[in-house]
């Protein structure tokens, strides 16, 4: 499976005739009965399923350090309306499981299938993932939605206070470095002045 970083999409959001098409076809294609329903102001509701593929130990008032063993790998159903974001959706997820982490430090992605590959892009907060199911429509081999853990990247597995250290420490070998620079360069300029005071010396 290939993982497609943050992709950028612009969408072309749907007039209400044009939405009211797609949920009724949406719903004559459904066969779990998770259908979508279209309120008169344009919003509609609907389900998304969400796999939980979280590698890290996470969280929990009950189990600190802990994510419930019926929550790791499986596949969650929320209800949520066309309002909803990327973000309101990690946070609904996080308290159906009582994590007590950050939402920051999750990213909801979508896995869809190309050309006889899978590729798993990361949505933005602001993206909403009702909208791209409606659009989609609702096989999961087609659009799927899953919970990670956002990468850590190399200087975030330290605490702050190692990472000041680490400053203090560069600091250090910066300031090292700038006097033994200076020492080389004023060494050279007295060779220098002196190899110039033989040559100008009167014959």
């Amino acid at each position: 499976m290939k993982d497609v970083e943050k992709e950028k999409e612009t969408h072309n959001y749907l007039s209400k005739e044009e939405i009211k098409e797609k949920v009724h076809k949406y719903n004559l294609a459904v066969t779990d009965k998770l259908k979508m329903t279209l309120n008169s102001n344009g919003i509609y509701t609907g389900f998304i399923k969400v796999q939980m593929e979280l590698c890290k130990p996470t969280q929990t008032p009950a189990n600190p350090g802990r994510l419930p063993p019926s929550s790791r790998g499986c596949v969650n159903t929320l209800h949520i309306s066309s309002t909803n974001t990327v973000g309101e959706v990690i946070e609904a997820l996080l308290k159906k499981f009582l994590v007590t982490e950050s939402p920051s430090k999750f990213a909801l992605y979508k896995r869809c299938h190309r050309e006889d590959q899978v590729y798993a892009c990361k949505l933005s907060d602001r993206e909403h993932p009702l909208y791209l199911r409606l659009v989609a429509g609702p096989r999961t081999d087609t659009l799927s939605f899953v919970l990670r853990e956002h990468e850590i990247g190399e200087w975030e597995a330290f605490s702050l206070p190692e990472l000041q250290n680490f400053l203090r420490i560069l600091d250090k070998e910066e300031d090292e470095q700038l006097q033994s620079l200076k020492r080389r360069y004023t060494a050279y300029r007295q060779k220098l002045e002196e190899a110039l005071g033989e040559v100008w010396k009167p014959g």
